[in-house]
C-alpha cells in the first residue's frame, strides 16, 4: 500500500514521517528541518531542484519502500 505520493506536501511529510529528511537530502531537495523554508508538495519541490517526472516517480517509490516509522499523534 502506498502512503506516501506526489501530491503530499513537504510540511506534511515531515510532520508524519520524520525519517524523510535523509531521502530528501540525499536527492538535493529542501526541507524544513534544515533550515530552508520550503513550501508546496513534494512534486512541486523536486520540479523545482530540477527533477524529472521519472525521478520523481522514483523519490515517491523509495519513500514508501523506505518504510519509514509514521509519527502517530
Amino acid at each position: 500500500m502506498q502512503v506516501i505520493d506526489r501530491t503530499i506536501s513537504i510540511e506534511d511529510l515531515l510532520q508524519q514521517f520524520p525519517a524523510a529528511v535523509r531521502i530528501l537530502l540525499e536527492r538535493g531537495l529542501p526541507c524544513y528541518a534544515c533550515g530552508e523554508p520550503v513550501w508546496g508538495t513534494l512534486e512541486e519541490v523536486a520540479i523545482e531542484k530540477g527533477l524529472t517526472n521519472h525521478d520523481i516517480e522514483e523519490l515517491v517509490l523509495v519513500l514508501n519502500e523506505s518504510k519509514l516509522q509514521k509519527v502517530t499523534e
